[in-house]
C-alpha cells in the first residue's frame, strides 16, 4: 500500500512540473499571411526606376561636390593609337648661360639667389678682386632664372667654376627614353602627347630631335621634345609621360574613361537628368583610347554624366538598394 501511495505522488508531481513548464514558456505563433509578405519600405526619394526600367537615384549638387564626383559633357572627340614613353623635362641647354667670374676674389655682396628672375645685364654679385683688390660686377648676361648659384657673401670666387647658372625657361626640353623595338617606328615632325601629371591635362608637342647614338645601360635611345613654357608650369627635373600619335579617329559621342561602370552585369554611365537625379544609363561602348571610350549607344553628345569619382555614384545607389532588400 506504501508503494502505491508513492507511485501517485510521483505521478501527480510530474503532471504538475509539465503543466506549470507550459505556462512558463510562450506557445509560438504561426506568422501570419501579411508577415510574411511583408519587406521593408524603400525610402522615400531614394532609388526608383524610369520609364526604360534604369535605376535613378536623387543626390545634389552639393553632395555630389563634396565627394569630388565632377560632372562633364559627352561630345564628340578624336581617340588615338599611341605609343608610351616615359621622360624626363630639362632646360633648355641652348639658352642656359653659366656665369664665371673674370678674375678670383671674394664675394662682397650677393644680389640674386636661385629661383629669382633676371633681366639681361641686372647685377648678380659683387667680387673683391684678389690682384687689383678693385670691387667688380658679375652681371647676368641673358634675362632668364637664376637656377644654380655656387658662392656665398665672403666666400673665395673662383675663375674656374661659375659663380652663378642662368637660364631662359620660356621653353623646356622633354627627353623621352626610346626602346630600341620602338625606334623604327618614331620619326621627326611625329606628334607626342606630353603628360606633365599635374591634373591640366595634356600639351602636344612634336619631336625635333632623335639621337644618334644610344645608351648602353637602358638600351634606349634620346627623343627630344621643344615645348612653350611662358607661364613656368614645366619645371626641369621633373618627370613625365608620353604618348605617340600612330593613329587617330573621330567619333561622335565619348566619354572618359573613368565613367564607365558596371551596374547588375550591364555596363553603364551615370548620367544627370532633371537636375537633382542621376541615372544609371546601359550604353553600348565602341573603341577608345587611355582617355576616351566611344559611347554607340545609349547616350547623346551634350548629355551631362558623372566623368570623375564614378564610384562614388555607384556606391551611393548600393546603399538604396541594400535598403530596399
Amino acid at each position: 500500500m506504501k508503494t502505491s501511495s508513492t507511485l501517485l505522488v510521483a505521478i501527480v508531481a510530474a503532471s504538475f512540473s509539465a503543466y506549470g513548464y507550459s505556462i512558463l514558456v510562450p506557445a509560438k505563433v504561426a506568422p501570419t499571411e501579411h508577415a510574411v509578405d511583408r519587406k521593408p519600405e524603400r525610402p522615400n526619394d531614394h532609388v526608383e526606376q524610369d520609364e526604360h526600367g534604369a535605376d535613378r537615384i536623387k543626390i545634389s549638387d552639393v553632395k555630389l561636390a563634396a565627394a569630388g564626383v565632377t560632372l562633364a559633357e559627352a561630345a564628340s572627340a578624336t581617340l588615338t593609337d599611341t605609343l608610351a614613353f616615359n621622360g624626363i623635362l630639362r632646360a633648355n641647354q641652348e639658352a642656359v648661360v653659366q656665369v664665371t667670374p673674370r678674375f678670383p676674389g671674394v664675394a662682397k655682396s650677393i644680389l640674386k639667389r636661385i629661383g629669382d628672375k633676371v633681366g639681361k645685364d641686372d647685377l648678380l654679385a659683387a667680387i673683391e678682386s684678389n690682384q687689383s683688390l678693385t670691387v667688380y660686377e658679375l652681371k647676368a648676361p641673358i634675362g632668364g632664372t637664376v637656377i644654380e648659384r655656387q658662392i656665398s657673401l665672403g666666400e673665395y670666387a673662383s675663375e674656374q667654376k661659375p659663380a652663378f647658372v642662368v637660364a631662359d625657361l620660356s621653353t623646356i626640353w622633354v627627353d623621352l627614353s626610346i626602346y630600341r623595338q620602338d625606334l623604327k617606328r618614331v620619326r621627326i615632325s611625329d606628334q607626342v602627347l606630353i603628360d606633365p601629371d599635374d591634373g591640366r591635362g595634356e600639351i602636344k608637342g612634336t619631336i625635333t630631335y632623335i639621337a644618334p647614338i644610344g645608351s648602353s645601360e637602358t638600351q634606349t635611345a634620346l627623343a627630344r621634345v621643344v615645348l612653350p613654357n611662358p607661364d613656368g608650369r614645366l619645371r626641369p627635373g621633373l618627370f613625365v609621360t608620353a604618348r605617340l600619335i600612330l593613329a587617330a579617329r573621330s567619333v561622335a559621342v565619348a566619354v572618359r574613361k573613368s565613367a564607365i561602370q558596371t551596374l547588375e552585369n550591364r555596363t553603364i554611365v551615370f548620367v544627370r537628368e532633371d537636375g537633382d537625379k542621376i541615372e544609371a544609363r546601359p550604353v553600348e561602348l565602341g573603341d577608345s583610347d587611355p582617355g576616351y571610350v566611344e559611347i554607340r549607344a545609349g547616350l547623346a553628345a551634350g548629355e551631362r554624366y558623372v566623368a570623375e569619382n564614378s564610384f562614388v555614384v555607384k556606391a551611393e545607389m548600393g546603399k538604396g538598394d541594400a535598403d530596399h532588400d
